[in-house]
């Protein structure tokens, strides 16, 4: 399984900044450390390029975060101040996206992005730790590059994706579905194509039923050749900013239904980290790791049933 990554650009945030930023270095050296054991290839990320970017963001945006214009108050928006840094990064993140979507649909199955899921991006401005749509951007490179036609984003980070369905509110080749906290940023939720919004405290039972549930209507609303999931760390019962009860071992379980029903769909899937703030860094982490050790073990598993059926054919 291909993993993409590009925590070495870091953004050079003020002391006290509450966004983890250490968390994709930490992840990468988990990731790192398990890649033998589970069949994993790590790959840098190329920036997206210019063409990707347009398909999705208007050019002035584009220009202004590119060239170090964006106002103050379009920085405090985003959350970051501007810096080069944050510029590259940006873009790397976008293109990892690609990368991981790309080779999902190329015949790898499932291809996973260690950061990503900024579904709070819209065409012309930035929002709540997000520069650009890393979802819509690869979704459209794919459509562009005639690898795909239609594209179902499953986005379960806690907060509601709202630069996603105001991006594709157009656009039915991509069909937006989000579950997250009812009460949480944004206040202003666009409509999505299926949008579950979930009360304060929802445990594991609650939402691994909704989503049991509804996943299956997105997926035969979508028609989807390919699928794009954030899975989000921040419904975790000790998110700071989540708001949701959800466990380790249920965000496991949540991984587990998404990645089970695309593979028996034989829907490629490019699985992003998205949200997650958690006091414990290591939390996140762990999260995260768990969602990377599962894709990677059902895709293992996938494997091997494919090669007893060889055999006993």
């Amino acid at each position: 399984m291909r993993v993409w990554y590009s925590h070495q650009f870091v953004l050079p945030l003020p002391p006290g900044h509450r966004f983890p930023m250490v968390k994709y270095a930490l992840l990468h050296a988990r990731v790192a450390a398990a890649s033998e054991r589970l069949g994993i290839v790590l790959g840098e990320a190329a920036a997206a390029s210019a063409d990707d970017l347009a398909r999705v963001h208007g050019a002035d945006y584009i220009a202004r975060v590119l060239g170090g214009t964006l106002s103050e108050k379009e920085q405090r928006r985003i959350g970051f101040p501007w810096s080069l840094k944050m510029a590259e990064r940006s873009r790397r993140v976008s293109g990892a996206t690609i990368a991981a979507l790309s080779a999902a649909i190329d015949g790898d199955g499932i291809s996973i992005n260690l950061a990503g899921g900024t579904h709070h991006a819209a065409a012309d401005h930035g929002a709540g730790y997000c520069v650009f749509n890393d979802s819509v951007v690869a979704a459209r490179h794919v459509q562009a590059h005639g690898l795909a036609r239609r594209i179902l984003v499953v986005d379960l980070d806690v907060h509601h994706g709202d630069g996603t369905a105001a991006l594709v509110r157009d656009d039915p080749s991509i069909f937006a579905f989000s579950m997250h906290g009812a009460r949480n940023y944004p206040a202003v939720k666009p409509a999505g194509d299926l949008d579950i919004a979930l009360p304060d405290g929802t445990e594991d039972a609650a939402y691994l039923d909704a989503l049991a549930q509804h996943l299956p209507h997105a997926i035969e609303r979508s028609r989807a050749d390919a699928v794009v999931y954030l899975a989000g760390a921040d419904p975790y019962h000790g998110d700071r900013l989540g708001h949701l009860a959800l466990s380790k071992a249920g965000l496991r379980e949540r991984d587990r239904q998404v990645i089970d029903a695309c593979m028996r769909h034989g829907l490629p899937l490019a699985i992003s980290m998205a949200g997650g703030y958690a006091e414990n860094v290591e939390d996140i982490v762990d999260i995260h790791e768990a969602t990377v050790q599962v894709a990677a073990r059902a895709l293992a598993s996938r494997g091997v049933s494919a090669s007893r059926a060889d055999r006993i054919a």
